[in-house]
């Protein structure tokens, strides 16, 4: 009985192994993804992609010149996408999806070349259930694009590695060049790129965890025997010409984006050691599904041995560069380091590797349960905390359900980062007339329009107006500081308010309206 168990187990493991190892994890990836992909409406940082991405090339140079160089190139690709498939939320955040979809299927494919096909599958799947991987793959931002570009980065340079050629480093190059053009934090990848590259110079592909497995065709075997004479092994030579495009094109973007940063990042601040350990659970998305996986990781790292220099080094350099650099300038942000999730997983992969079949999936799918409620919660808002929700859509209903011409809207705060005027007016196919803009966001080549002076000069001769204010307030008007609220409450009275979740909206009218 215990021999036809063994049997059955193993018939069932033959079956998957007749597909490409790829498919499993990105077909899981794609229908985790696209699970409730539309459920959470756009939050504050996709609703400045909508903005971005709804303007012409000209403007977005605009844009890049004055506060948003860092992003400025994945801005410019969603608006060739928009121009071809529109601005709703789902296809706003369909390229995401497309691009953690991928990502999975290329890391069950670097699993296999660095480890065997069981690690691949295994780190692919466990890659699929995160709730990181959903958030970041149901977001309009370049944050999965950059995950897939890292992997395909790497997976492009071991294959390089493994059989040197110049069609090689150039696919090579081309993959780092849109990485970090997409997401400059991800070329911290690179140090990792480079201890590798030294290692495999030095002293072999074999000592760098990359040597081809024994069942490899004797022609690859024999392209990557160790070479201990420096001078006839031109890796590194062909690795730095392969990132010098990435250089020339990056440097101008860094060179600026360096200028932007006290606007940009005024937000974050210096890093202190318990960011450090609260790192897994905000790439993860889940505090106990990132500590489950960085102990995993550990024991993949155990057992692969130098197998595991490529994938620690993947996973460590890139966070240790940023903590480092965030303890002297303000750029730590847990979603930038997104990226290194997938060589992550992979560690992971090789520990599940080692155990059943049935072991394995057991982890996966402890990994996917543990993780449902954080699921789940995204899928409502993804805004953080997920407590403190933004209701632009119910805002916007209350206002177009009375709405009537002539009508004035007018924002508190209008600079901040919770863009209100950008959230009412992507739910409003026709909203009211901003009364006090001067300068809209794209002329100004800002995220944010440019106000009056003088609002109560602004304000002459309208008679209603539709007050949105960030925050729970009983007397909204109360709420508007300077002299925006002091002509508001000079001129209107309040005639109704209503409350949604994070934002108030109130009807003033003035008394001749009244």
């Amino acid at each position: 009985m215990g021999q036809l168990s063994e049997r059955s187990a193993g018939t069932a493991w033959e079956r998957p192994r007749r597909l490409p190892v790829w498919l499993p994890p990105a077909l899981l990836t794609l229908a985790v993804t696209v699970t409730g992909l539309g459920s959470a409406q756009l939050w504050r940082d996709e609703l400045a992609t909508w903005s971005a991405a709804t303007r012409s090339p000209a403007d977005l140079v605009r844009l890049a010149g004055t506060i948003d160089a860092a992003t400025g190139p994945y801005y410019l690709l969603m608006h060739w996408w928009i121009t071809v498939v529109g601005d709703s939320t789902i296809a706003l955040r369909l390229p995401a999806v497309l691009a953690m979809t991928v990502a999975a299927g290329l890391l069950a494919v670097l699993g296999a070349r660095l480890v065997d096909r069981r690690a691949g599958l295994f780190a692919g799947l466990l890659f699929a259930v995160l709730p990181g991987t959903s958030r970041y793959g149901q977001e309009a931002r370049p944050y999965a694009l950059a995950t897939m570009l890292a992997v395909l980065a790497t997976v492009l340079l071991v294959t390089a590695l493994r059989r040197p050629g110049w069609a090689r480093w150039a696919g090579y190059a081309v993959a780092v060049a849109a990485l970090g053009l997409i997401h400059l934090i991800a070329l911290t990848l690179l140090a990792a790129h480079a201890l590798v590259v030294l290692i495999a110079w030095w002293r072999g592909p074999a000592a760098a965890g990359i040597a081809a497995p024994a069942s490899a065709a004797p022609a690859a075997a024999g392209s990557v025997a160790p070479r201990l004479d420096a001078g006839r092994d031109r890796r590194v030579w062909r690795w730095l010409v392969a990132v010098l495009p990435a250089a020339l094109l990056v440097t101008p973007l860094l060179v600026k984006a360096r200028t932007q940063q006290s606007r940009q990042l005024n937000w974050v601040h210096l890093v202190r050691p318990d960011d450090l350990s609260a790192l897994p659970g905000g790439v993860a998305q889940s505090s106990v599904v990132g500590g489950l996986l960085v102990g995993v990781a550990a024991l993949g790292a155990a057992r692969l041995g130098r197998r595991a220099v490529l994938p620690v080094s993947a996973v460590l350099l890139p966070v240790l560069l940023l903590f480092a650099a965030g303890a002297v300038v303000p750029l730590w942000v847990p979603r930038y380091l997104v990226f290194v999730v997938p060589f992550a997983c992979l560690l992971a992969g090789a520990a599940l590797a080692a155990v059943t079949a049935p072991g394995a999936l057991v982890v996966v799918v402890l990994a996917g349960l543990l993780g449902l409620p954080d699921q789940a919660a995204l899928r409502r808002t993804h805004e953080w905390p997920r407590s403190a929700p933004v209701d632009y859509a119910g805002a916007a209903r209350v206002i177009a359900d009375g709405q009537r011409p002539g009508d004035a809207v007018v924002y508190s705060p209008r600079h901040s980062w919770l863009f209100l005027d950008l959230g009412i007016e992507y739910h409003l196919a026709d909203p009211p007339r901003d009364v006090l803009v001067t300068e809209d966001e794209a002329r100004r080549g800002d995220l944010w329009a440019a106000e009056c002076p003088q609002p109560a000069q602004c304000l002459a001769g309208t008679t209603r107006v539709w007050l949105v204010v960030s925050g729970r307030h009983a007397d909204p008007l109360a709420a508007v500081p300077g002299a925006k609220g002091d002509a508001l409450r000079a001129d209107f009275t309040v005639a109704q308010v209503w409350q949604r979740p994070g934002l108030t909206v109130a009807l003033l009218t003035s008394g001749s309206d009244r």
